[in-house]
């Protein structure tokens, strides 16, 4: 049986894999070097390098969280957005596999 960092390391890899424009390498590495980031935030900062939607930054966001499992979601009221921050346990495999494809 598989331990869960090495299941989180070859989904990434796989996630990464699978970008042919830049995009998902791009977003991986805005989420490792800020941390914690709401969809605006990181859709502001994506959509200076490339031309995309808030709705795809905002899916991507979704898989990250939920089939990658490297974001903890945290939301204070019910007005106030979802917050999104990277698991510190993960932090380091995100960085080994974008560094692994640069």
């Amino acid at each position: 049986m598989r331990t869960q960092r090495s299941e989180v390391l070859s989904r990434l890899s796989r996630f990464v894999d699978m970008d042919s424009h830049g995009l998902r390498k791009f977003i991986l590495l805005t989420i490792v070097e800020t941390r914690q980031f709401t969809v605006s935030s990181l859709h502001e900062t994506v959509s200076q390098k490339f031309e995309v939607s808030r709705k795809v930054v905002a899916s991507m966001i979704g898989y990250i969280c939920s089939r990658l499992g490297i974001l903890r979601v945290n939301k204070e009221s019910y007005r106030s957005p979802k917050t999104y921050i990277l698991r510190d346990e993960y932090a380091d495999i995100a960085r080994s596999v974008l560094s692994d494809t640069i």
